[in-house]
């Protein structure tokens, strides 16, 4: 079963990451809408990533077979909406307008969101390179055992 972790641990990260774009995405969507819930304005979400850990104690860990891979992988643990204050201007016709004409905006900001989801997709693609790769491996080694 060691032989397939590099698999288990690299769908996972294409799991994890996939969440990862579709939290952006909310973000992204939701970058003015100043009426969320509790008619607060929408507040930017992160997800929480952790290592998935098979890892019983040091000592297994010290007698395993190297280079098998544990499997361990990433998880989400949580998706977590950050407090931080959202931006304010002024639009005193706005129908959320305080009552000296601002408006709060979510604290969302495009430019770091875009940033983040370039790098979700590029952690994607290298999980996706990964799985690729040990295919390869595994066709090319059963083409020595027929030959």
């Amino acid at each position: 079963m060691k032989f397939f972790g590099s698999l288990d641990t690299s769908a996972s990260g294409l799991t994890a990451q996939r969440l990862r774009l579709d939290v952006i995405a909310d973000n992204l969507a939701n970058v003015n809408t100043t009426r969320g819930k509790g008619d607060a304005p929408y507040r930017k979400k992160s997800v929480v990533l952790a290592e998935r850990s098979q890892m019983a104690s040091f000592a297994w860990l010290m007698n395993r077979i190297p280079f098998a891979g544990t499997g361990a992988g990433v998880r989400a643990i949580a998706v977590v909406e950050e407090n931080s204050p959202g931006k304010r201007k002024y639009e005193p016709g706005h129908p959320d307008a305080d009552e000296e004409g601002f408006v709060e905006y979510p604290n969302v900001d495009p430019v770091i969101e875009m940033v983040d989801m370039i790098s979700a997709s590029r952690a994607y693609e290298a999980n996706v390179t990964a799985i690729n790769t040990f295919k390869r491996m595994v066709q090319k080694a059963l083409e020595i055992g027929r030959g």
